[in-house]
């Protein structure tokens, strides 16, 4: 089994600290989600299984390829808590610069740690890779976002967390995964 994780398509949020916040799709929506589907291999005859953070901007384009699509919390974005839906600049340096000193193991005010991203996003895919969910055929498709695709690289390449952001994931991409030998290998990052 092939997992697709797609980072959903561009947002219009310039500045803007967003994690659970829902933020309007910019309108390059419809141009991206066609760019998308020539990235994907073929649906199979019964459709796609997929997989969706709640997010209204990963539903979108979770639902351009999929009729139907099982949303999981796990697979949101970071929380940033009491600084969701606030511009950066206007964020606390007190506060954003130990956090951004070690985003792995401190939170936002309200907000969760990088490292809790992570097990909880490893936490699905495990459920997803286990032997009586892995034996259904065809591409299974996950629709995430960027912080959730580059925790779960991380844990899939035994990689520091910390370094995460050492990965590129653009909007609209595609970075395929497979387990085998009870390891994941990394197939193609940001396709």
């Amino acid at each position: 089994m092939v997992i697709h994780l797609i980072r959903h398509t561009a947002v219009q949020a310039p500045g803007l600290c967003y994690g659970h916040h829902d933020v309007p799709l910019a309108d390059t929506f419809a141009a991206e989600a066609a760019q998308l589907r020539a990235k994907l291999p073929p649906a199979p005859a019964g459709g796609y299984r997929a997989f969706s953070s709640p997010a209204a901007r990963c539903r979108a384009l979770a639902d351009e390829f999929a009729a139907d699509v099982s949303l999981d919390e796990r697979l949101r974005e970071m929380h940033f808590g009491a600084w969701e839906n606030r511009p950066w600049n206007d964020l606390p340096p007190a506060e954003t610069g130990p956090w951004m000193a070690d985003y792995v193991n401190l939170a936002p005010p309200a907000g969760e740690t990088f490292g809790a991203l992570q097990r909880r996003a490893a936490a699905f895919l495990a459920e997803l890779a286990a032997p009586e969910k892995a034996v259904a055929e065809g591409p299974v498709l996950v629709f995430t976002h960027g912080g959730t695709v580059r925790a779960l690289l991380c844990h899939c390449l035994e990689m520091p967390l910390r370094n995460a952001f050492q990965l590129r994931i653009d909007f609209a991409s595609v970075t395929k995964i497979q387990q085998q030998h009870s390891k994941w290998n990394v197939l193609a990052v940001n396709g």
